[in-house]
């Protein structure tokens, strides 16, 4: 009995995801979410961050830990490169629509 060929983790299905990823984190850095906004996330709301971002939904947390990577990686970069222009984040101002912070219980 031969073994099923495995599609989702194949060269294309690679590329496909580590491009989607790219769409996403620049979604996400233009906004000022870390990678561990990112993963800390509900579903829901990344199914949303994906629309918004221009992508269909990840099937699978995958890419949305490939997504932090970059985040990551791009953090390092422009703390070292902060007057170049891919530094700067465009949207920072709607990281509230995607990451609201805790409320503060009352003393």
């Amino acid at each position: 009995m031969a073994s099923e060929p495995d599609f989702a983790h194949n060269d294309m299905a690679s590329r496909s995801r580590r491009e989607k990823a790219v769409g996403l984190a620049k979604f996400a850095w233009d906004r000022d979410i870390s990678s561990a906004e990112l993963l800390e996330m509900p579903d829901d709301r990344l199914r949303k961050l994906a629309r918004a971002a221009g992508a269909n939904p990840p099937s699978t947390r995958e890419t949305w830990t490939i997504a932090a990577g970059l985040l990551d990686e791009k953090a390092v970069w422009a703390a070292a490169h902060p007057d170049r222009p891919e530094a700067r984040r465009e949207h920072p101002d709607e990281k509230i629509m995607w990451v609201k912070k805790p409320i503060e219980p009352w003393l």
